[in-house]
């Protein structure tokens, strides 16, 4: 079927976190939400239909997923990323983060040191400190508009472990986060080689975040890190989900990919006390993975229009620049020009321009001066983004 993606139903008024708290949060009931992850489009048909069967049953007691999703799943990594995985790999959780949680129970202790590439998707860093360990940072480098990972300072961190051998805390994890959020980088095979070669020179576990594997907008495909090697597909954690693709984060439904059996045994001990995945989310994510209409392949073709229309909007402005996305629906643009310190940029963004965006430097080091645009929305909100992006520039 054909999706219209210019005329989405209204989400004010239905709890919905990105547009009925921006009074609260911003402070300016006006300013157009392009914050939180989430896009403005509604649910494939293949999913609304699952979900409404599921409704048809009216008792939502205890239950347990079918082998049918496990097979969506494998089926999936295959036919979209090449990756052939088996059923029993597949460990099925409450959403990304959450399983973030349980690999670090798994493959770390109290203390231990995980390192983050900043600026990165700041909920690490607080599930990091929330189970007791310690971020160590290796931040990603801005070359020519376009970051790259610092192999030669991820080596270094390792380094000082070795020059110290009863060292503790240890370095036990790496966390990737692939396609990037925010910087939309998408890595290429050979990057991700050399990061996990590091990580198993080093006995540390690679956790790799691939929640927007399906959203690439720029020329390159992705690769899922453990697909590269039986090697480091054992050292690896892959965290997954439906709810960027398709929409469904309120579904609070994920999966983890662990080839490694005694990982994935200490993930599932680490995970037992988060919960379990709703019967809805289990219905929703077998229909998406199984996803048999075009809704993806249409998704790209809108999200790719809206980056171009606001790539083409700014080109001329002084002082702003967006760093090109490859991945994700979330732009990353540089303010830096402004002159602005992080505060005076934010109050700037969201008073005088009118725009509710994430602050860059929530998302650590290297994040100062630029901020996260979401443009998985209708396109005459971004064309309404830049005009008012161009009003606030030429009044200033």
């Amino acid at each position: 079927m054909r999706y219209d993606f210019d005329n989405p139903p209204d989400r004010r008024n239905t709890l919905c976190n990105k547009w009925d708290r921006v009074a609260d949060l911003f402070g300016n009931p006006d300013a157009l939400p392009m914050w939180v992850a989430d896009t403005d489009f509604p649910c494939p048909e293949p999913v609304m239909e699952a979900l409404r069967a599921r409704l048809e049953h009216p008792i939502f007691g205890y239950h347990y997923p079918p082998d049918s999703l496990y097979e969506a799943v494998v089926d999936r990594m295959w036919e979209h990323h090449g990756w052939r995985i088996r059923p029993e790999w597949v460990v099925l959780g409450p959403g990304v983060i959450s399983d973030l949680r349980s690999a670090l129970g798994a493959v770390s202790r109290p203390g231990d040191e995980i390192v983050l590439q900043p600026p990165v998707y700041y909920p690490f860093a607080a599930a990091v400190g929330d189970e007791g360990r310690r971020v160590v940072e290796n931040p990603l480098l801005l070359e020519d508009g376009r970051y790259r990972m610092d192999f030669p300072g991820l080596e270094s961190l390792f380094e000082v472990v070795t020059s110290f051998p009863a060292r503790d805390p240890r370095i036990s994890a790496v966390v990737l986060c692939s396609p990037h959020n925010p910087v939309g980088r998408v890595w290429e095979r050979g990057e991700l080689g050399r990061l996990g070669q590091i990580c198993l020179r080093q006995n540390a576990v690679l956790i790799s975040d691939e929640i927007h594997c399906d959203l690439v907008v720029g020329d390159g495909a992705h690769v899922p890190a453990a697909s590269i090697s039986a090697e480091l597909a054992r050292n690896t954690i892959t965290l997954m989900s439906a709810n960027k693709t398709y929409n469904t984060p309120g579904l609070k439904t994920s999966f983890a990919i662990i080839p490694d059996e005694d990982i994935r045994r200490r993930f599932g001990f680490a995970g037992r006390a988060r919960g379990g995945v709703n019967c809805l989310g289990l219905a929703a994510l077998e229909a998406a993975m199984r996803d048999p209409d075009d809704y993806l392949e249409q998704l790209l073709e809108y999200l790719r229009g809206n980056i171009r229309v606001f790539r083409e909007g700014i080109a001329d402005l002084d002082g702003v620049k967006l760093v090109e996305p490859e991945g994700t629906y979330l732009l990353w643009l540089d303010m830096r020009g402004l002159g602005l310190d992080d505060h005076a940029l934010a109050r700037f963004v969201v008073n005088e321009i009118g725009i509710a965006p994430d602050y860059g430097y929530v998302f650590g080091t290297g994040g100062g001066g630029f901020q996260r645009i979401n443009v998985g929305c209708p396109r005459s909100m971004v064309v309404e983004a830049v005009s008012r992006l161009r009003g606030a520039l030429r009044a200033r």
